[in-house]
């Protein structure tokens, strides 16, 4: 069987695989009792924040596409037709979120944009476009967990989390995190050499987009949370929007967990259960809705095969 024929097998086990586990996971959540409450009671202001969350989904992506776009031509120059189009960055982004479903600590999420990379790629051997795939993604995978941890410990510094600051171990765990990505980042155009071009231009100009992704994030969730009455003034929870993401990427999880340790995590930073509830609805609109957009991407791309 021909190498990018198994990789377009690959591409749809990994979609149905998912598709199955979204269902699943939609089946068996057992709080919707308090969730069609939550709803209920809201009125249309709150519906209003709703909406433009649902809204900021597909921004939301296309940061994250603006990203990898940027990723791949600076780091694959030499790919047919000048490098990733805008279009099918924004394809290989959706379609990520569904491996990212299927695999512990989402770490499917940069093979499966090098399984679409394969198939799209006429010149380059197979293993030579995943090896190339696999090293910028290390680099997005670095670049954002970078922005989040930065932005998390500045937040509990100006919010005074003192709970979690007088914790000397909690301390040293995200200071040597945090000392090590960078180290990782600084010292990554000489250990990626052998598979891509990366400049510490390049990891710079990642980190800010990614900070700009989080942001778009915390925007999504502060609009949830006070949707569903969690919090009542945006600039109050401002610091705790970035230590909840903070909290949420250092804690080890694996996709069947994600909604519970997500909502856990609501619950410590904003004292509510109402936030648990919000935690998991935007899982939902930033995971679900992605993930059947896809389906239409593929669809419309068919069309031009």
């Amino acid at each position: 069987m021909p190498p990018k024929r198994l990789y377009h097998i690959i591409e749809w086990i990994v979609a149905i695989a998912a598709c199955v586990y979204l269902v699943w996971k939609l089946a068996t959540y057992d709080d919707y009792a308090a969730l069609s409450e939550s709803l209920r009671g809201m009125g249309w202001q709150q519906w209003l924040a709703i909406v433009i969350c649902v809204a900021l989904m597909p921004v939301n992506m296309t940061i994250e596409a603006w990203r990898w776009y940027s990723l791949m031509n600076e780091g694959m120059r030499e790919l047919k037709d000048g490098g990733l189009s805008f279009r099918e960055a924004h394809r290989q982004v959706y379609y990520s979120k569904l491996a990212g479903l299927i695999t512990p600590w989402r770490l499917g999420e940069y093979p499966a944009r090098g399984v679409l990379e394969v198939q799209r790629d006429k010149v380059q051997s197979t293993k030579s476009v995943m090896a190339k795939v696999l090293a910028m993604g290390a680099v997005g995978s670095a670049t954002m967990t970078v922005a989040i941890v930065a932005a998390g410990v500045v937040a509990m510094l100006i919010d005074n989390w003192q709970w979690t600051m007088d914790n000397g171990h909690y301390r040293i765990l995200v200071g040597v995190l945090l000392v090590l990505l960078i180290a990782v980042l600084w010292f990554s155009p000489r250990l990626l050499r052998r598979w891509a071009v990366v400049s510490h231009k390049l990891v710079i100009k990642s980190v800010g987009q990614s900070m700009v992704r989080l942001t778009c994030w915390c925007i999504q969730l502060a609009l949830v949370l006070w949707a569903l009455g969690a919090i009542s003034n945006f600039p109050l929870v401002i610091c705790q929007l970035f230590v909840y993401y903070l909290f949420v990427t250092i804690t080890p999880n694996v996709p069947i967990a994600e909604t519970g340790i997500r909502g856990a995590w609501a619950i410590v930073v904003f004292g509510t259960v109402n936030a648990a509830l919000a935690g998991v609805l935007l899982w939902g609109i930033n995971t679900l809705l992605p993930c059947l957009i896809w389906l239409f991407f593929e669809k419309s791309e068919q069309k031009f095969v």
